[in-house]
């Protein structure tokens, strides 16, 4: 039996209806999983669903709201019969210098980042457990971020939202092992991938005058990246069905670089 493959389980991944997480859903379907998509952009996220094929679907949340949370895991759990794997991939990034931070970016990232997070892995922990509505075990995946591993310029809450993602996968995992939950807790620390939010990052380079330009940004992570390349969408999107599967049945507690040894 291939120990990638992924037939029979079930998976929640937020922040699905596009970049990174779209990605994941399809490399999560393409191994066999079944799909739920947790996003606010509800249409959006009913169209990835609807692209992954019969079986499939998407579900509304909000991963600052504890109660959105509670709603949409019992909901994807009900649809799919179960759940075995939950992906915590929404996220936003405000670029800033430290002396022009604003309060309110500041507490948004904490908020969709830290506190989406933190959440997530509270909602799938009560929900994979013994005693619990899915309590067979599972695998919970976190995306954290380069930016929690180097200095770049610019994104200083966001590399420490990203660095409290870091600590809290492998708190969780440490408490998931200690209580008997038969759940592994990862996460992975993806590189700079052209997507949309990776765009608007280096545009936003361009911008604090912290580079000549955007394409100057990009040049300056290549730079910083022994394969010599931006991550792309796949590389990402593999990693999580690695985690997600039984190849990876002894790893826990673990930051997993996708980075392209940008953050060694």
């Amino acid at each position: 039996m291939n120990a990638f493959d992924l037939t029979g389980r079930r998976a929640l991944v937020t922040g699905g209806a596009q970049g990174l997480g779209e990605g994941m859903a399809h490399a999560l379907a393409a191994a066999g999983a079944t799909v739920v998509i947790g996003d606010l952009q509800t249409d959006a996220a009913g169209a990835v669903a609807d692209s992954l094929g019969s079986g499939h679907g998407a579900v509304s949340l909000d991963v600052t709201d504890d109660e959105s949370w509670a709603a949409a895991i019992a909901a994807a759990t009900e649809q799919l019969g179960g759940l075995d794997v939950v992906v915590n991939n929404a996220g936003v990034e405000i670029s800033a210098l430290m002396t022009e931070i604003s309060a309110d970016d500041v507490r948004r990232q904490l908020d969709v980042n830290v506190l989406g997070t933190a959440l997530g892995i509270k909602h799938a922990l009560r929900t994979m457990r013994p005693g619990g509505a899915a309590g067979d075990g599972g695998v919970i995946i976190n995306v954290a971020s380069v930016a929690a591993t180097i200095a770049f310029p610019g994104i200083a809450i966001y590399s420490a939202t990203k660095s409290a993602i870091d600590r809290m996968t492998r708190v969780a995992a440490m408490e998931a092992g200690k209580l008997g939950y038969g759940i592994r807790v990862n996460s992975i620390y993806p590189g700079l991938v052209p997507t949309e939010m990776g765009a608007g990052l280096a545009s936003d380079m361009a911008e604090l005058r912290l580079f000549g330009s955007a394409q100057e940004a990009v040049e300056a992570v290549v730079g910083l990246t022994p394969s010599g390349r931006l991550g792309e969408v796949a590389d990402m999107a593999d990693a999580v069905v690695f985690l997600a599967s039984d190849a990876a049945r002894f790893v826990n507690g673990a930051g997993l670089p996708v980075d392209g040894g940008m953050g060694m």
